[in-house]
Order: C-alpha cells, then sequence, then structure tokens
C-alpha cells in the first residue's frame, strides 16, 4: 500500500489539546508535509480550520469544512454546497417546536440568536466568533447575498434533542444530512454530501481512495473510514467507528495520530 494524501478529522481525532495541535504532532505533521498531501476534514468553519493548519505548517493544502459541503485552497473556494434558505426556514421553525437553540452557518460567517453556554463553549473549541442577530435577519441578508447555509448547528437538553432528532430523520434525511454529534447537538449539512465526496473531488491522476490514509472518531467519519485504503479510529472513537476502521490506536489526548504516523509512513510512503 501506498500512501500520497492524509485526511484527518480535528475534534476528538488530532486535536491533542481542547482547541489545538500539540507540539508533537505540529512536529511529526512539518517532518512528512513535503511527502504527501496532508487535508483536515472538519464539521467547523474555515476560520476555525486556518489556524490549525498553520500549526502544522500545511497552509497550502485544501481543507474540507462542514462535513465537505465547502471545500477551500487558501482563500479560493474549490466546491460548495448550500442547504436552501426554504429548507433552512422550515429547519428554524421545527426547532422552535422542540424548543431547540439553532446556530446558521455559511462560508466564514456563524449566526445565532443568543448567547449560550454552549456557544461559549464552541466559540473556545474552535477559535470562532458569532454573530448575533436573529435567524430572519440571517435569512435575508444571505438572502440578498444569494447564498444558502453550508452548516446548521441545532442546541438544546437531550430529551429535546431526541425528539427533534427522530422527526428531522424521518421528514428530512432524503434531502439533508442530519447528524448527532453528542446528546445536545444536531449537525445539518447539505443532502448527498459528506466528507468522502469532498475528498474523491480533491483526488488527481496518480491519486486514488487506496492511497488515503483517514482519521476519525464520530459517526460522520464512517464513510470516509470505510472507503479509502486505510481508515484509523481513535481510541476514543464510537464504537461504530472502531468496528468499520482498520485499526484502532491510542486515544486523541494521548495524541494518537501523532504517535502513529512515523512508523507507519515510513512503511507506505
Amino acid at each position: 500500500m501506498i500512501i500520497k494524501m492524509l485526511c484527518s478529522d480535528l475534534d476528538g481525532t488530532l486535536l491533542g489539546l481542547k482547541n489545538n495541535t500539540t507540539p508533537k504532532c505540529n512536529k511529526v505533521f512539518k517532518t512528512y508535509k513535503d511527502r504527501l498531501k496532508m487535508v483536515l476534514v472538519s464539521a467547523r468553519m474555515p476560520s476555525g480550520m486556518h489556524y490549525i493548519q498553520k500549526e502544522l505548517g500545511i497552509e497550502v493544502q485544501p481543507i474540507i469544512c462542514y462535513n465537505g459541503a465547502l471545500v477551500m485552497q487558501g482563500s479560493k473556494t474549490l466546491s460548495s454546497h448550500y442547504i436552501s434558505l426554504n429548507l433552512v426556514a422550515e429547519i428554524i421553525e421545527l426547532s422552535q417546536e422542540f424548543n431547540v437553540a439553532i446556530g446558521l452557518y455559511s462560508h466564514d460567517q456563524w449566526t445565532a440568536p443568543f448567547r449560550s453556554e454552549r456557544i461559549d463553549k464552541e466559540e473556545f473549541n474552535t477559535q470562532t466568533k458569532v454573530i448575533l442577530e436573529s435567524n430572519l435577519t440571517t435569512l435575508k441578508r444571505w438572502e440578498a447575498q444569494k447564498i444558502g447555509a453550508h452548516k446548521l448547528m441545532l442546541m438544546g437538553v437531550k430529551e429535546n434533542i431526541d425528539a427533534l432528532f427522530k422527526t428531522l430523520v424521518a421528514q428530512y434525511s432524503s434531502d439533508l444530512g442530519v447528524y448527532r454529534s453528542n446528546d445536545t447537538l444536531i449537525e445539518i449539512t447539505p443532502g448527498g454530501i459528506d466528507k468522502l465526496s469532498a475528498i474523491k473531488s480533491l483526488l488527481y491522476h496518480n491519486i486514488g481512495l487506496e492511497n488515503i490514509l483517514a482519521f476519525g472518531d464520530n459517526f460522520n467519519d464512517i464513510s470516509m473510514l470505510s472507503a479509502v485504503g486505510y481508515g484509523v479510529a481513535v481510541e476514543n472513537a464510537r464504537k461504530a467507528v472502531k468496528e468499520i476502521a482498520k485499526e484502532t490506536i491510542d486515544s486523541c489526548i494521548n495524541d494518537g495520530v501523532a504517535n502513529f504516523l512515523p512508523t507507519f509512513l515510513e512503511k507506505h510512503l
């Protein structure tokens, strides 16, 4: 097996620190960055990924944002897929019925109607800033800009999220990607788009899926890990992710990816 591209999820996978990579991880990436392509793959917005690219020394490489809905290289957009504003309005209305707050994402904008503990946590973890405005104001502004949403983030107590998730899957699974990130969080992205589809858009004539090494921990990583040449789960990954991975390595907080890479890459580059 010859590895020509590395694709890694961030939160729960690559980040050994709460909102960043460790010095050891940075050193490993900088050691190998000229020997293979290194692509960060996340549900985050662009600005929540660019600073990590800089730490790793891979700013020239593409990034896959919003679980595949937006692919960028530097300031250039390589591909972009929206949730229509009509669908966004429907989800906002449905969320209100279940007493669940909603954050809206498009390009490098993140808006929410009010501040909460969850938003404070998200700002810290991703090193980004929310724009506080009503959902209606955001929709009107994006309509004028002729853009849609790349991601919706739904936040609430577990009981409400449980009920809303079942409704969303029943009514919208054919039109949207609906992911349960944790007990109190649902992420929604455009239908038919995921991390794997975005990775495929970056393949070159001499790089196939069989040449990719990928790392992940959550449900939205399963399609990616299942399809690439060598899909690896971290120890803290969901059980379903470990079951489809070729190998399970140490946890993110123990720098599992950074510890695994040197030996593996020296054998497979």
